[in-house]
């Protein structure tokens, strides 16, 4: 069975949230461009001044993803 990963993109301040949601708009477009597979593409909130924009993909598409888009960091999904 093929591990999921999730590449994390953090965005801290007043603007992360909006900035965050933004970041995933390009996440989709990339993904679409490569004909890339991917679970999910979203956004979390981590505290008023942290958001997070991410992509959950397969371990083998993993790194396309990170030498092309270089997440701030990863973990298992």
């Amino acid at each position: 069975m093929n591990r999921r990963i999730k590449l994390i993109w953090d965005f801290r301040g007043e603007d992360g949230l909006e900035i965050a949601k933004h970041h995933c708009v390009h996440l989709k477009e990339f993904a679409a461009a490569e004909n890339l597979a991917f679970h999910e593409i979203n956004i979390e909130t981590i505290n008023e001044f942290h958001s997070i924009a991410f992509v959950t993909v397969d371990e083998l598409d993993m790194k396309i993803y990170r030498d092309a888009l270089k997440p701030h960091r990863g973990e298992l999904g």
